[in-house]
């Protein structure tokens, strides 16, 4: 008996331990698209989820205060064609939206965020066809979302294009246009911060990591263009206001202009 209880016991402390997916926390479900939320609170996807539509939105955040979880499930937008103006999940003038675990494809831009307060983490938004992630306002974050193979035949494409402090997100992949960029941040003192950004494949102009605006810091990112022969302009990390917007510990690799900040040190080009 006790060698059976031991047995039992040795059994139990080294069989893994596996969370059940709980819904708990949310306020309600996105089951079908498109859908607008009115409703605060965190609203979930249980599966995968498609739009064959070509102006609007797959889902609208018309209220505060709401967060979006899609639970690693996918958001799919390729019905929609090339030509598709659609987004996958858009707020305009809200406050407080959060967007995360959602894989996002084939939108024209994968999620955008319009007023202040977001967050967009952890999403993986892919083949977006201008943009993969736009947000817009004060006191933004975004981080930790892949953002792989951006863009059409537009003229200009970007990955990320934020208001925002952007960090630990990789862009991989922004292509078929004239004159593209990897992250696009604007307004005022933005933190970039161990950013990814490489195969940027552009005609004419390629940009890395470009901060509009002034007092912004770029720090710790790995820049790299991937073509054996860059186009004629293109520059690793570039700043507007050189002298007010720094750089510190950057690798930049392949680009024409690796540098155009104030150097803090640390930076290394190939």
């Amino acid at each position: 008996m006790r060698r059976c209880l031991a047995l039992l016991l040795l059994s139990c402390a080294v069989t893994p331990a596996f969370a059940a997916e709980s819904y708990d926390g949310c306020a309600g479900f996105i089951d079908s698209l498109p859908a607008t939320i009115t409703t605060q609170g965190v609203w979930c996807l249980r599966k995968d989820l498609s739009t064959a539509a070509t102006w609007g939105a797959a889902i609208t955040i018309a209220t505060n205060n709401v967060t979006v979880d899609c639970n690693g499930f996918k958001i799919g937008g390729l019905g929609g064609g090339p030509t598709s103006q659609t987004r996958g999940v858009h707020a305009q003038d809200r406050l407080n939206a959060t967007v995360r675990n959602c894989a996002l494809r084939g939108f024209y831009i994968g999620v955008s965020l319009y007023g202040g307060g977001h967050l967009v983490e952890d999403n993986r938004v892919d083949q977006s066809l201008w943009s993969g992630i736009n947000v817009g306002g004060e006191h933004n974050l975004v981080q930790r979302n892949r953002v792989f193979d951006t863009g059409s035949d537009a003229q200009f494409s970007v990955g990320i294009w934020a208001e925002a402090d952007v960090r630990d997100n990789i862009v991989d992949g922004v292509a078929e246009g004239g004159s593209l960029t990897g992250i696009y941040v604007y307004g005022t003192g933005a933190e970039v911060r161990n950013n990814t950004v490489r195969n940027i494949e552009a005609v004419y102009g390629a940009e890395g990591i470009r901060a509009e605006g002034s007092h912004h810091s770029m720090i710790g990112n790995r820049v790299v263009i991937s073509s054996p022969t860059p186009p004629p302009v293109s520059a690793g990390i570039i700043a507007s206001d050189v002298g007010n917007s720094n750089c510190r510990d950057n690798l930049v690799a392949g680009f024409e202009y690796p540098f155009q900040c104030e150097d803090n040190g640390g930076n290394v080009a190939h």
